[in-house]
């Protein structure tokens, strides 16, 4: 288990690095300056900002003055809010994001394995279909739409729900909503198409001759080796949820990262652009981890380093 975990971190740190290095140059390749569009100041002011911020130094050098902040955690200052660094908008936008994202997770996570349950268990009915019914319109339905639809009818219709912002958790139900329904979906179809499988091994025929509950079958036997394809794909649909909320935010106007990721774009805030890129590659490399001992952990048959695979 140690050597795997080293050999992990150290995978980790150079794809961190690539992403780094990627991020950096795609950004300085990019065509004009964060200070062309500012029209009420005269070239030699440009100038000195450009200086100011190390952007009139050779790429080589930039980069490695960016690599040596890096591993000090420290983003670097806002271009276009010169009184605030990036590290201040992430502390200030990262906690509200990571909120909606975990909470959306969490909803996605249980709503998806109780639909995928019911619908193995009732396989070929009509709770079936209907199930997988709500799944295919979860996947297919992008969130930013259903988003788009829940305002128009829940707040703005039928004013049951605020329409934006985020100051008590009525305002989180229907971002919440519309960020969980497409995981939600691929964890029912997984846990559906997995339990179905479970269902039938010896093991699970035996508890059954025995006399043991419905319940006791499926949620102490059957449930565990059940939830491994879920397990697996919980990773990326984690980073996808907390990915997703930049424009889900931007939709209900929550002062997430996903307003300061969106406007930095627009200004072309290059520190701030890739600040957040980083900080979020950082984030998946680790939620992938994380996956990877997890999935071991459920399936002891799973080893985690080759002395103990042979």
């Amino acid at each position: 288990m140690a050597t795997y975990l080293i050999k992990r971190f150290f995978a980790m740190i150079v794809t961190l690095w690539l992403i780094i290095t990627l991020t950096f140059f795609l950004m300085h390749a990019l065509p004009g300056s964060p200070f062309n569009d500012e029209r009420n100041t005269s070239e030699a002011v440009q100038k000195n900002l450009i200086a100011h911020f190390n952007l009139d130094q050779p790429v080589s050098v930039q980069y490695i003055e960016y690599l040596k902040s890096i591993v000090q955690f420290d983003f670097g200052p806002s271009i276009k809010k010169s009184s605030q660094t990036v590290n201040d908008l992430l502390g200030r936008g990262f906690p509200v994001s990571f909120e909606l994202g975990m909470v959306t997770l969490v909803v996605a996570i249980i709503s998806g394995i109780l639909l995928g349950i019911v619908a193995a268990l009732k396989h070929n009915g009509v709770i079936d279909y209907l199930a997988m019914t709500i799944a295919v319109l979860g996947i297919s339905v992008p969130n930013f739409v259903l988003a788009t639809m829940l305002i128009q009818q829940v707040a703005v219709n039928w004013e049951l729900l605020p329409v934006a912002t985020w100051k008590s958790w009525k305002h989180m139900v229907l971002p919440t909503l519309a960020l969980a329904t497409g995981p939600m979906a691929i964890i029912a179809r997984l846990t559906r198409s997995s339990m179905l499988e479970v269902l039938t091994q010896d093991y699970i025929l035996t508890a059954k001759a025995k006399g043991l509950t419905p319940f006791k079958i499926v949620f102490k036997h059957a449930l565990k080796n059940a939830l491994l394809p879920v397990v697996t794909v919980l990773g990326a649909l984690a980073a996808g949820i907390l990915t997703g909320t930049f424009v889900i935010e931007k939709i209900f106007a929550i002062p997430g990262m996903g307003k300061y990721f969106v406007d930095s774009i627009n200004n072309r805030d290059y520190p701030v652009i890739m600040g957040t890129t980083i900080f979020y590659s950082a984030l998946l490399i680790f939620l992938l981890f994380l996956v990877d001992v997890a999935y071991g952990i459920l399936d002891p048959r799973i080893k985690l380093h080759k002395k103990e695979g042979r």
